[in-house]
């Protein structure tokens, strides 16, 4: 049961969200980072097809991000 509601909360899926304001915040910025760095590492790489994944999964992080808050 302690899994159970450790998953829960680092899932952000509890009933009533104990997340401070400021992690949603530090995952934004994380997140925005990450596809930056990583647009430009795929464009020098020479493998700018692989930044729609990108663009995908930021799209996905942030989109899940704002409907666990209630």
């Amino acid at each position: 049961m302690r899994l159970r509601k450790w998953l829960l909360y680092i899932t952000n899926n509890e009933d009533d969200p104990r997340h401070e304001k400021e992690f949603d915040v530090a995952f934004f910025l994380i997140n925005t980072v990450a596809l930056i760095v990583g647009s430009y590492l795929l464009i020098e790489k020479d493998m700018a097809e692989w930044i729609a994944f990108l663009v995908i999964e930021y799209t996905w992080a942030v989109d899940t991000m704002r409907h666990n808050r209630p």
